[in-house]
């Protein structure tokens, strides 16, 4: 998968990334969101820890998603309770700019030193709704395997919300998949062609995830720092989280802290099992990789894929951002000695959050 660099995630301008983060929330039914995150060209300017560390920024201000750490740690004051005053914001009851940037810089003031830390690390963003563009793609290796019997592991897992991809119910178009009485239910509006049904044979054997600092949804308080990611204006979202929740309460997803790198060289050197396709899997977290990680992803990928055969295929499934259009792309490779040697396949375009997808 190609890297999105040297285009918008390599932006280093602090203001040409921030309106591009607050258009990308714009554009994806977050406008308060938006506004927040526009805000933070006030608090750049101030004279608190939190803008001078945005001042001094030492990195890629985009790839880094510097504005989206400090977007969760706005909504982390509201879900916490420790001010209540961005609520009006959220529901759409304040819309002025000015009054938006007024706010964010007196709460700014007044929580400094509780922002501060929110810049330290990389935004959490496990988003259940991206799944439904994933499990088409699986549905699509499906049809082209013998044996359509999946071990998946998936690199930047965050909390695992997708890792437990097996527990929810999709319906895709036409298409059904999934226990039928799950709590999560993901439904996008489907354009298109729907995608091939799942043969008689289909299921996934076993899911596993990574992360750098997988976060435990059984805590309380680590899963309320993911809620705070979750843009708060898309109410969709903030219920599905809640659904993922509970279900990691009933069997938490397998996680493990390591690099993507790491991970995925180890678990593509577990021995082939006739009979199991191995696929890897990932959503809007290949963007932020350092370069080197990903070619070393990519080189073992394609090394591992060299031995594989119609008894023992491998498979890629990538969702990642257009950062021109704002549109998830889903592209899928599969290797298998025998018609299949790694060919990218574009499927489907979607929603960043997964409320709409079209079938290429």
């Amino acid at each position: 998968m190609a890297t999105s660099e040297p285009g918008i995630m390599g932006l280093e301008d602090f203001t040409t990334a921030l309106d591009w983060q607050a258009r990308h929330a714009e554009e994806n039914g977050a406008p308060a969101t938006a506004r927040v995150i526009r805000a933070l060209a006030g608090v750049r300017a101030s004279d608190t820890a939190t803008g001078r560390r945005i001042a001094a920024w030492p990195g890629l201000t985009l790839k880094d998603a510097m504005p989206l750490r400090l977007a969760g740690g706005f909504h982390h004051l509201l879900l916490t309770g420790a001010d209540d005053r961005l609520a009006e914001v959220y529901a759409g009851t304040i819309t002025d700019q000015s009054a938006v940037d007024a706010m964010v810089l007196d709460l700014t003031h007044k929580f400094d030193a509780l922002l501060v830390p929110w810049l330290d690390g990389p935004p959490q963003t496990n988003e259940a709704g991206r799944s439904a563009s994933i499990m088409a793609g699986l549905l699509w290796l499906a049809q082209r395997v013998r044996a359509p019997r999946f071990d998946l592991f998936e690199l930047g897992a965050s909390a695992g919300v997708n890792t437990m991809i097996d527990r929810y119910f999709f319906r895709l178009g036409d298409t059904e998949v999934g226990p039928s009485d799950s709590p999560m239910r993901i439904i996008p509006e489907w354009r298109g062609a729907s995608p091939p049904a799942p043969p008689a044979a289909f299921g996934i054997a076993s899911v596993k995830g990574c992360d750098i600092a997988p976060i435990n949804l059984a805590d309380p308080e680590p899963a309320l720092r993911l809620k705070a990611y979750v843009w708060p204006d898309a109410g969709e979202r903030m219920a599905r989280i809640d659904a993922a929740i509970a279900l990691a309460g009933v069997q938490p997803p397998d996680l493990v802290a390591a690099d993507a790198g790491d991970f995925a060289a180890a678990m593509l050197a577990r021995p082939a099992q006739a009979g199991r396709a191995r696929v890897m899997f990932h959503s809007i977290m290949w963007q932020y990789m350092p370069a080197a990680t990903q070619a070393l992803i990519t080189a073992a990928f394609e090394a591992a894929g060299a031995e594989a055969t119609p008894e023992t295929p491998l498979g890629w499934i990538a969702l990642e951002t257009d950062p021109a259009t704002f549109r998830h792309e889903l592209r899928v490779r599969l290797w298998d000695s025998d018609a299949h040697q790694g060919e990218e396949h574009l499927l489907s375009q979607a929603h960043p959050h997964g409320a709409w997808v079209e079938w290429l």
